[in-house]
């Protein structure tokens, strides 16, 4: 019997995770059908500019204040310090994603997190099947257990709100598309709610996929089953998130893009927002423990040659 990981929101032995089976998910097939029913609607019968541009504008904004630092880097790692009211409202702005609620994605990262840590693990936990069976996978089914893992969440995540929040995550929708639609009628909704949700959804799981299977690696986790790697060429619309490897490495820091050449989007934003007085204590790589199962992982060897070239 393989070991836990220890210090770990989760709590399970290994082969609690390696013996879960994937099942068909009705709610959440038909969630993420309808809204891609929606998306096509929107391009074939209901296209515009302006419902173009709400989608970019809402996608990104969502993705910025909602996913990457609302629902990742503040409620998931609390990787930094800021006021009630603004950690609340980036949350709201993650459920707005349309993932999950945020403390079902919380439950969701948590036993990922968990399970590529192990020597050993499920195919649905680390992208492990090909890409249109880990797409049908992810985007309409989910892993159960017959015997399901501890997860254990700390009372300042199940706040009132938060658990508002999570019975109503689907709903939260609505006001949204109550609003476009006074503004711009049926166009706005489908292009500012289903399209945007759409690509929230089917792009947490194309970054999900491509950043455990393809791309660089700057650091190697020892005895860990699955490597993250960076994407490079996707950094700027993931807000940074696609720095996946330099995630694995240090998972509990705020910045993702480590370095000058590493565009992170939601880092800059921190940034921005500590010299506004509005976020303090953010966690960097250096103020997090040491890791002795961490390697720097060496540079390919075409990346060698270039460099010695450049001398």
């Amino acid at each position: 019997m393989l070991a836990p990981v220890p210090h770990h929101r989760v709590d399970a032995e290994a082969d609690q995770l390696i013996g879960g089976v994937v099942r068909y998910s009705p709610i959440k097939s038909l969630w993420f059908t309808s809204m891609l029913a929606g998306s096509l609607i929107a391009a074939t019968l209901f296209f515009s500019w302006s419902g173009v541009t709400l989608f970019v504008v809402s996608t990104a904004f969502v993705l910025l204040f909602g996913h990457s630092l609302g629902s990742h880097r503040k409620f998931i790692h609390d990787s930094f310090s800021c006021p009630r009211w603004l950690e609340n409202g980036l949350v709201y702005c993650g459920t707005l994603v349309g993932l999950a609620g945020p403390i079902g994605l919380l439950r969701q990262h948590e036993l990922r997190d968990f399970a590529q840590r192990l020597p050993d693990c499920h195919p649905y936990l680390r992208h492990g099947s090909g890409f249109v069976k880990d797409a049908w996978h992810q985007l309409h089914c989910e892993l159960r257990f017959s015997s399901p893992p501890q997860i254990n969440i700390e009372p300042s995540r199940q706040s009132p709100f938060y658990r508002w929040l999570e019975a109503t995550w689907m709903l939260q929708q609505l006001p949204i598309a109550c609003i476009f639609f006074a503004l711009g009628g049926w166009s706005w909704v489908l292009w500012g709610v289903c399209a945007r949700v759409t690509a929230a959804v089917f792009g947490h799981w194309l970054i999900g996929y491509l950043a455990h299977n393809h791309g660089a690696m700057n650091h190697h986790v020892m005895g860990a089953a699955v490597q993250g790697r960076n994407i490079r060429w996707t950094s700027l619309i993931t807000m940074g998130e696609s720095w996946h490897n330099n995630h694995h490495a240090y998972p509990g820091s705020a910045r993702l893009g480590l370095h000058p050449s590493e565009w992170d989007p939601g880092w800059w934003v921190l940034c921005i927002l500590a010299r506004l007085g509005l976020v303090r204590y953010i966690v960097l790589p250096s103020d997090l423990p040491p890791r002795p199962e961490l390697r720097a992982h060496p540079p390919p060897i075409r990346d060698s040659v270039r460099g010695f070239f450049s001398l």
